[in-house]
């Protein structure tokens, strides 16, 4: 699994123009699911960010987490941060996870963030949306599953 992970002052999510969903203060995760990923990489990629101290105390210093400082999640699958674009000038998405088996793993991830005691709020999968992110710093990180086994 791969993740876009954005610190943001809020975030939401339309679909055909009406509003989906919305966090104020926390954290956007974009999620991209590959043919290879299990509910193994979902759980070590929620544990991992639920616990990543990326905000920050009151000396300025990135010493707290999204469970210190209570923000929300707003998570939204991504399918092409699967690309691969070594070759050609189109992207190729064969590293991607059919539907079938990227929703659960999905869901799953979803459902180990709120383990951890956040609020979690999601896109759509496969929706066409507009992602709105106020991103806070800006403080974007990248982290992949596979770094964490």
């Amino acid at each position: 699994m791969k993740a876009v992970i954005q610190r943001v002052k809020k975030a939401g999510v339309k679909i055909d123009n009406e509003t989906y969903s919305q966090i104020a203060h926390g954290l956007v995760i974009l999620v991209g699911i590959e043919k290879d990923d299990t509910a193994d990489d979902a759980m070590l990629l929620a544990q991992k960010i639920a616990n990543l101290r990326i905000f920050e105390d009151e000396a300025g210093k990135m010493n707290l987490s999204i469970k210190d400082v209570q923000g929300e999640i707003l998570v939204v699958s991504q399918f092409t941060l699967c690309a691969d674009l070594r070759r050609g000038r189109r992207p190729s998405f064969t590293d991607a996870a059919e539907p079938a088996i990227a929703v659960p793993i999905y869901e799953k991830f979803v459902f180990f963030l709120q383990n951890e005691g956040i609020t979690v709020k999601t896109g759509k999968f496969a929706a066409k949306m507009l992602v709105e992110i106020f991103n806070d710093g800006p403080v974007t990180f990248y982290l992949e599953s596979k770094g964490l086994r």
